[in-house]
């Protein structure tokens, strides 16, 4: 997979608006998005990840095979970040979602060491309200032994009202084939 950094936009003029398919990655702030992005191209540091939640301050885009995009989203929730800066990335996400038509997936990553928080469903809600599919990625399942792994994918999927969670190991990559190729066919069939 050909992947390239394009653009962290810190405010909403300049989302890129160009037309490309764009996948947008969401989920808390130390949830593990930008590993997600990293494990998803095979790409060890193309999305900066910090040991601090809330190193994703913009919407910041990857270029996939010069095709369509990865959007990278500040995460929700928790992070060590001043009260003023949490507004900002409220009022960018706000702003970026207001734009339902430009974005082609979400793809909603929660935890797969506990239970989704009222923000990952407030965010599956936003999802659907605004007629975005989405998929759910359970990042960090190597942090979990298979059977706890089978009862916390069944918890998100109850949860946040999905049909399907998939498992994710951003530190082996199992799971990563699945997550692309669910990825792939919603591109392709704009389902």
């Amino acid at each position: 997979m050909d992947a390239a950094f394009v653009l962290s936009a810190a405010r909403e003029e300049q989302f890129i608006r160009d037309g490309k398919k764009t996948v947008v990655f969401a989920g808390r702030s130390n949830v593990g998005k930008s590993s997600v992005i990293n494990t998803l191209t095979g790409r060890k540091n193309l999305a900066k990840v910090g040991n601090t939640p809330g190193k994703t301050a913009h919407v910041n885009y990857f270029l996939i095979n010069d095709t369509y995009f990865y959007a990278d989203l500040p995460g929700y929730g928790y992070a060590k970040v001043s009260h003023a800066e949490k507004l900002r990335w409220a009022a960018l996400l706000e702003a970026f979602f207001a734009e339902p038509d430009r974005i082609t997936l979400g793809v909603l990553v929660a935890d797969a060491r506990h239970k989704p928080t009222a923000l990952d469903c407030q965010m599956a809600e936003v999802f659907r309200q605004k007629n975005i599919p989405f998929i759910t990625v359970a990042n960090k399942a190597d942090k979990l032994k298979p059977s706890q792994l089978l009862n916390s994918i069944q918890l998100i999927q109850e949860t946040l009202a999905v049909e399907k969670a998939m498992p994710l190991s951003s530190v082996t990559g199992k799971g990563k084939e699945e997550i692309l190729f669910e990825i792939r066919i919603r591109l392709l069939g704009g389902q």
